[in-house]
């Protein structure tokens, strides 16, 4: 079954540890974080952009292939199916369609109504039992053909936005969506720590974790941040492995072209980026 992700970042944060969220875009992209989570006793957050959501044939064949595959894989760890960057229009329809954790990324309007529609969302959200996650500050790169160049979060807009009840609080620290460019100066950690000292307890996020050096990635981790945010790079390693898979010719061999076969290694590839990025992050055996 699915959880709503309060309770595993709640303890992520007070342990001091990150849990990932990678984001799925297909069944064997899911069933491949799902074995790893069992496989490592790790929590884990499956993260849907709207744009995969639309791909998958929509939000319910999303919830209903997620819940089938726990039950056919005998997955025990707490596993949260997550809206990313929804609009408020997606969030409802996420809300409909079973998830068990929400983004309503307001961040590209107004404050007031960031706050308006953010209120709404937390009282339909605290009446079913979902996680909400709230995003003060763009972050950069590209999300879904919207590019934002890596602000950083006013962190007394912070506050205003964790002051309404939501679960967690994405933040820009200077992160981008994709590839970093070679000229990034890096995470601000003085803002980071002034968003921690005004938010308290509340878990914070980790948007476009890949290409963050590690070490980066582990101080924003004691800094507060519990829910580290990973995409790109399970993409990158699939598509170099299926790559290779072709490029030795062994979809020419017997029945190497049979989608199983051809998928496999690129299925195998995200297994391995998933399990190096919970080592990374700390919540292997925490579930």
């Amino acid at each position: 079954m699915l959880v709503s992700a309060k309770e595993m970042l709640t303890k992520a944060k007070a342990g001091h540890y990150g849990v990932g969220q990678f984001n799925i875009n297909n069944l064997e992209w899911t069933k491949a974080i799902l074995q790893t989570a069992q496989e490592n006793n790790s929590p884990v957050i499956l993260g849907v952009s709207e744009g995969a959501g639309k791909y998958m044939c929509g939000f319910k064949t999303v919830t209903e292939m997620t819940k089938a595959m726990i039950d056919e894989l005998g997955i025990t760890v707490p596993v949260a199916l997550h809206l990313d960057h929804g609009t408020y229009e997606g969030a409802k329809k996420c809300i409909e369609a079973g998830f068990s954790s929400i983004m309503f990324d307001g961040s590209s309007l107004p404050i007031e109504e960031n706050i308006a529609k953010t209120k709404e969302l937390v009282a339909t959200c605290n009446k079913l039992g979902l996680s909400l996650e709230a995003e003060v500050g763009a972050i950069g790169g590209e999300e879904d053909g919207v590019v934002g160049a890596g602000e950083f979060a006013d962190p007394d807009e912070c506050k205003k936005i964790a002051d309404l009840g939501v679960t967690m609080l994405a933040a820009g620290i200077g992160n981008i969506h994709g590839k970093y460019p070679a000229n990034w100066p890096g995470l601000n950690f003085d803002v980071l720590d002034q968003i921690q000292q005004r938010t308290g307890e509340m878990p914070l996020v980790l948007h476009g974790g890949t290409g963050i050096p590690d070490d980066m990635v582990k101080r924003a981790i004691s800094l507060g941040v519990s829910k580290i945010n990973v995409n790109t790079e399970c993409q990158l390693v699939f598509a170099a492995a299926t790559r290779k898979y072709i490029e030795e010719g062994k979809d020419e061999v017997g029945k190497g072209f049979d989608p199983r076969k051809l998928l496999a290694p690129g299925t195998q590839a995200i297994k391995d980026k998933v399990k190096e990025k919970m080592e990374m992050f700390g919540s292997i055996d925490k579930a």
